[in-house]
């Protein structure tokens, strides 16, 4: 039974909305950088008042926060039953999502972040740490199923499995590939895996 003061009050929320903001916004994110996003850009762009975008998100950092885990997932690594699948699944995330606007627009960000407190302090927080959050509780289902060894510095090794595509990304040296993608699983498996 439904909780009469629990129950939304209104309009059910249309996910239509929600992909075409995130569009709008990783357009935005690619062309002009955190700093020419704004409520009412994204309101005309998406032909909706901005009104009924502050009722989803309070600021245009929470906005550009929710855009970015859209595109990377909130919980990459699914149980899959295995730990190398687990990380697989993760990072095939970052290499779709870094292959669109949001790789395009990655540079600009943390140029932005490093400029705005807040925005950095939102991104970490519902961006990356629950990322993160997914991979180490990966990495705990696969210690419980005896897959890995004793003493991983979890932080270490999710720095090793996630940098390389933000490098990458960044500073475009060299493609983010299939093989690239395995190749970094690979090693991180080889520093993790039970002898």
């Amino acid at each position: 039974m439904i909780d009469a003061a629990r129950a939304p009050v209104g309009r059910p929320r249309d996910a239509r909305i929600d992909t075409q903001v995130v569009a709008a916004v990783l357009s935005e994110l690619r062309n002009g950088g955190y700093h020419a996003i704004t409520i009412d850009c994204i309101a005309r762009k998406v032909r909706r008042a901005r009104t009924s975008l502050y009722r989803r998100w309070p600021s245009k950092r929470h906005l550009v926060a929710y855009a970015i885990v859209g595109e990377l997932g909130e919980s990459p690594a699914s149980d899959t039953g295995t730990l190398r699948a687990d990380l697989e699944a993760a990072v095939r995330t970052l290499r779709r999502a870094f292959a669109g606007p949001l790789g395009q627009g990655l540079a600009g960000l943390v140029a932005d972040m490093a400029q705005d407190d807040a925005l950095a302090d939102i991104i970490r927080t519902e961006v990356l740490a629950r990322r993160r959050r997914s991979m180490r509780e990966a990495f705990a289902r696969a210690r419980r199923r005896g897959e890995t060894r004793e003493g991983l510095d979890l932080e270490v090794l999710l720095d090793m499995l996630t940098g390389p595509f933000y490098y990458r990304t960044l500073f475009r040296h060299a493609p983010i590939t299939r093989r690239m993608t395995r190749d970094v699983v690979e090693y991180v498996m080889r520093i993790a895996a039970r002898a």
